[in-house]
């Protein structure tokens, strides 16, 4: 479960510039639910998003994680809620890795290396062997049907192919929470469908996952526990069961 207590970000505090993307947000996120964060572009969907992410810092409020699982806990999970507000960022950073798989709307993947080089990329620095990481990545590229595109360079492969390549990169880790931002935004409609249902297997497997968007397939979805509307960085609205 995630929580956020009054969450704010504010950029250039005391500036002329100063805005505030996420403005006094409360909100409750289920394990193993999927939850989409609904609204149009400037609504402070992608800031909240990298706040829950460990990406960026909130300017207050506070953002708790239960039941995750890292290195710096005795013990394999943390049954107790953690608040990373205030955390060391070297703390952050392995939440990141071990925690959180991302899904961004550009895919991020790095040119002039192989699809199977573009997965196995976020494994690199947890210290697990190569080779372990390596069969989780074939697996999932099999599991994704873009197992026969392994060698070759991401460039090389069409908007659904790039598309699974990065669902499977952001699975390398094994993460109990995925996020992503407007996945579907350079996918055709059936494209997008193919990825919600690829969702809705990642949910059936107990994954929480938090989607931001503006599409329709994807808020409208039947897999939608709950919606969460934004507007100028606020919620204006939930439904469904948070």
């Amino acid at each position: 479960m995630i929580e956020l207590e009054h969450v704010t970000k504010t950029f250039n505090a005391g500036k002329h510039n100063q805005f505030t993307a996420v403005d006094d947000v409360s909100l409750t996120i289920a394990a193993g639910h999927l939850t989409i964060l609904k609204g149009p572009s400037g609504s402070g969907k992608t800031s909240l998003m990298a706040l829950i992410g460990c990406m960026a810092r909130p300017s207050s409020g506070r953002i708790r994680l239960h039941g995750i699982q890292t290195s710096f806990f005795t013990g394999t999970e943390n049954d107790s809620a953690l608040d990373i507000t205030s955390l060391p960022e070297r703390f952050l950073t392995e939440i990141r890795r071990s925690t959180f798989g991302f899904i961004f709307q550009q895919f991020n993947l790095v040119k002039g290396i192989s699809a199977l080089e573009n997965i196995m990329l976020p494994a690199y620095p947890t210290g697990e062997s190569q080779a372990a990481f390596r069969r989780r990545a074939l697996e999932l590229m099999e599991l994704f049907s873009v197992a026969r595109h392994a060698a070759s360079p991401v460039e090389w492969l069409s908007g659904g192919e790039l598309q699974r390549v990065a669902i499977a990169r952001a699975l390398i880790n094994k993460p109990a929470i995925i996020i992503a931002d407007e996945p579907t935004a350079h996918l055709d409609s059936k494209l997008s469908l193919e990825f919600m249902e690829m969702v809705g297997e990642l949910k059936a497997q107990g994954t929480t996952i938090l989607i931001a968007s503006h599409d329709p397939l994807v808020y409208d979805s039947p897999l939608a526990d709950s919606v969460v509307g934004m507007r100028d960085g606020q919620i204006t609205g939930i439904t469904g069961t948070p």
